[in-house]
């Protein structure tokens, strides 16, 4: 296969960036996208000229390093697949195939493809810890739960982070990623001690960080590489309403903002 990849160049985030073309003969159909931008960097870099920056870590589909708007697409035109899991096969023999970062204000360009997801990072932070007790593993029947709860919990767990939700959303909104976060504890006996004042506290980051509010037009769950559903935003907003008013959660921010105007209880669409 011959193909023309048109790249986001942009050499630092406040430099301006533009859509370069790069050639690329002889791809295997078996490769994966990230491999086939690891052979056009050796040929950059053998001819002395700067390769395109990009994130990848584990290329399993787990680590969510490797997120890449394809073709208009996050994570690129095949379903329920990362860009590292993504092969060349998906793609005809010489196609235009266009690349861009993740566009978002809470995710700012590093360099070429690699963007700043740190605000995902500082959204879980805010969640803090869990009151379990630490020491020996307990008996595996001394904390029942049901298996509807548990298989539900598990659903929202598989969240990677990738930030794909944002990418595609055309608000910005990370809803999906924090209601998969705040909904796979908050099913869990062990996560019930904090789970109302967790879920607000993780709003108001999401919120603080620039993301948008969310209008559940569903583009999120059409690009989630691990097809997370979006009833884990209406239990994200069930348990915040929950620490809103009836929990006495002391709000870090005035009451008017302490859950974000796009979010607002009775905000139609939420």
């Amino acid at each position: 296969m011959n193909i023309t990849l048109r790249i986001w160049r942009q050499q630092g985030p406040d430099r301006p960036g533009r859509m370069v073309a790069h050639q690329v003969e002889g791809v295997s159909p078996d490769m994966s996208f990230l491999e086939v931008l690891d052979v056009l960097n050796e040929r950059l870099t053998l001819a002395g000229e700067d390769p395109v920056a990009f994130d990848s870590d584990c290329r399993e589909g787990i680590c969510g390093m490797c997120g890449l708007v394809i073709n208009g697409i996050a994570h690129g035109p095949q379903a329920s697949v990362t860009t590292c899991q993504l092969h060349m096969r998906t793609f005809a023999d010489g196609e235009v195939i266009d690349v861009e970062p993740w566009r978002a204000a809470p995710f700012p360009v590093v360099k070429d493809l690699v963007v700043d997801r740190g605000a995902l990072d500082r959204i879980i932070q805010a969640g803090g810890y869990i009151s379990t007790p630490t020491g020996s593993a307990p008996e595996a029947h001394s904390i029942l739960v049901p298996k509807e709860d548990a298989d539900a919990a598990f659903d929202a767990a598989t969240c990677i982070g990738c930030g794909a939700c944002v990418a595609a959303c055309p608000n910005g909104s990370a809803a999906l990623f924090l209601g998969a976060k705040i909904t796979h504890l908050g099913l869990l006996p062990q996560g019930q001690p904090e789970r109302h004042s967790r879920a607000l506290d993780m709003i108001i980051q999401h919120d603080s960080e620039g993301f948008g509010g969310c209008t559940q037009i569903g583009e999120c769950t059409a690009v989630c590489p691990k097809d997370i559903q979006l009833d884990v935003i209406s239990r994200c907003h069930s348990d915040v309403v929950s620490a809103l008013f009836h929990h006495g959660k002391r709000r870090k921010g005035p009451p008017e903002d302490a859950y974000g105007s796009d979010l607002a209880p009775g905000t139609p669409g939420d």
